[in-house]
């Protein structure tokens, strides 16, 4: 099956909501199946000691979703032929996204509340959870929490919650790990803007689901940070990879039509010599 790419728009959308359209028009054009969004407030993503702190946390109000642009965005999203998800980091945002949204994914930040993912898998949606920072223990009882809630579909990003990731810590090995642990898809959340890992994932490893941060054009909140790819060099990669694979065949062993003409002129058994005999009297140059 071909690998499934989502674009993350994260906090680069300025809560505006044309800038969101373009976002998802933008997702669609270099080849990814989904778009996905955050739902957040700042009041119950950090506690209140964390905000009473420190202003930079206070500021990140601004980097709210509104929840009015769903139902526009979701549709956009389907004018447009890719799915639309959402992250939810409140109990609350589950319902509020249930009737827009293909499938939730949760953040490797949540990955520890139970509660949030039992809210995700009972609407029996499909899930994706990401993995950064977490240890096999953790993924087992995040991964029997969603199933006995009810998940059906399941999906594991294996993910290094570094911004950026140099390559060297990628450790894309795990992506056999956890599909081996729990036997269900498992993909790439890429935190290293390396085409380079992108292929590795994928061609050595497996990967089903890339997902990747994106921005439009260096504007975003979070670009500054170094890993948001743009869409020119994400669409390069997912061109190179729907490329290669349609390289992967059917395994048969068979003469491939580009071949065909040129089966007679093999060597012929008898003698060694090419054309094969059959060819060689009524043969004729262009």
């Amino acid at each position: 099956m071909p690998t499934q790419f989502i674009a993350e728009v994260s906090s680069n959308h300025h809560c505006d909501l044309d800038r969101c359209f373009e976002f998802i028009d933008t997702a669609a054009r270099i080849g990814c199946d989904a778009v996905k969004f955050q739902l957040f407030k700042i009041d119950q993503l950090f506690a209140p000691e964390i905000l009473t702190k420190s202003e930079t946390h206070r500021k990140r109000k601004d980097w709210e979703l509104p929840s009015a642009f769903l139902p526009e965005l979701a549709k956009r999203s389907h004018d447009q032929g890719i799915k639309f998800a959402c992250t939810p980091f409140y109990l609350d945002a589950v319902a509020e996204l249930e009737p827009h949204v293909d499938f939730y994914k949760v953040a490797s930040y949540e990955l520890l509340w139970d509660d949030l993912i039992r809210a995700c898998a009972r609407t029996r949606k499909p899930l994706i959870l990401s993995t950064g920072m977490a240890t096999l223990p953790e993924i087992q009882h995040a991964v029997d929490t969603a199933r006995d809630a009810g998940c059906t579909e399941l999906t594991l990003l294996h993910c290094i919650s570094g911004y950026p990731t140099p390559p060297h810590e990628c450790n894309l090995a795990a992506i056999e790990t956890l599909r081996a642990a729990y036997g269900c898809e498992v993909g790439w959340s890429d935190h290293s803007v390396s085409p380079a890992v992108l292929y590795r994932a994928i061609y050595s490893w497996g990967a089903s689901t890339v997902e990747f941060h994106m921005d439009l054009e260096g504007a975003g909140e979070e670009f500054a940070t170094g890993h948001c790819w743009l869409p020119a060099q994400m669409q390069a990669v997912i061109d190179t990879i729907e490329i290669g694979q349609t390289a992967d065949g059917n395994g048969d062993k068979q003469s491939a039509p580009s071949e065909l003409a040129d089966r007679d002129w093999r060597a012929d058994p008898e003698d060694g010599l090419r054309p094969l005999r059959k060819l060689r009297a009524d043969w004729t140059p262009n």
